[in-house]
């Protein structure tokens, strides 16, 4: 007897269901996101044109952009280390790193900035000496990019680690015993097996890195044209009765965040058809 397939349930149920998930998708994702452009155009293009190009707006955005680059390069960067070292050699204290990785994902990121002003503000651990040497790290886009590298840090290591624990080391060994060094062997055989996978990393990190609040709240000082982002600068916008001005500046945000689902919504059609291609 064939079993009955989870497809089958009466058609009001099946409804009711999807009902049920568009109304809960409609008031908590689109309904906010189609009021914070209402709120921003509420003034006409002009108003909202002006908002982006004032000079505090501008100097956010560009250092959200430099950071981003910055925390995603560097997470791309060492994430495929993380999972190169754990998915192709053993050695002593390889679960604790897993668990590592996974850290920023249970610390919350006001903790983690905190730790980063006790550990290289003025009165911290290393402060008196970076500050003695002429380095400011916390109240400047050092400590802002430290802070974001820390909360962003999971994402690439995180979609590596399975794929890459899939797929074994054998066509790694094999290159290797057909004579390729160690830097062929990677851009050759491992690079390209987990190209789509080191994307879709990246991608996650660069919305999460464009996003955060928390850690950097607690790290930049809040000095306008200086150290704020763009959440940051819509919270200060808001506070001060700025509303259009702040919906018009967290409209980039939700810009960035509709264009980056697309490339996600893209990236795993790609991987998906690849998927049945093989």
């Amino acid at each position: 007897m064939k079993p009955e397939s989870v497809h089958a349930e009466p058609a009001p149920v099946r409804r009711a269901v999807i009902a049920a998930a568009a109304l809960v998708v409609g008031l908590f994702i689109v309904l906010p996101l189609v009021n914070v452009f209402a709120q921003a155009l509420s003034k006409g293009w002009a108003a909202y044109a002006s908002a982006l190009v004032e000079p505090d707006a501008l100097a956010a955005i560009e250092l959200t952009l430099l950071v981003t680059a910055l925390s995603v390069g560097l997470n791309a960067a060492m994430g495929l280390v993380m999972a190169w070292a754990i998915t192709k050699f053993s050695f002593p204290g390889k679960s604790f790193l897993i668990t590592l990785i996974d850290l920023p994902f249970s610390v919350s990121p006001v903790i983690a900035g905190l730790v980063f002003v006790l550990l290289f503000g003025a009165q911290g651990f290393f402060g008196g000496w970076l500050i003695d040497n002429g380095w400011k790290i916390i109240f400047a886009w050092p400590g802002i990019t430290l802070a974001t590298v820390f909360v962003t840090f999971p994402f690439v290591a995180r979609e590596l680690i399975p794929l890459m624990q899939e797929q074994g080391t054998a066509e790694e060994e094999a290159a290797v015993t057909l004579g390729a060094d160690g830097w062929r062997v990677f851009t050759r055989v491992t690079l390209p097996n987990i190209r789509w996978a080191l994307l879709y990393g990246v991608l996650l990190c660069n919305a999460r890195a464009m996003g955060e609040f928390g850690a950097v709240s607690v790290v930049s000082g809040h000095v306008r044209g200086e150290t704020n982002t763009i959440p940051l600068q819509v919270e200060i916008l808001y506070n001060e009765y700025q509303f259009q001005a702040s919906f018009a500046v967290a409209s980039l945000l939700a810009l960035l965040a509709i264009v980056t689902l697309l490339a996600k919504a893209a990236l795993e059609a790609r991987i998906g058809a690849r998927h049945r291609g093989h």
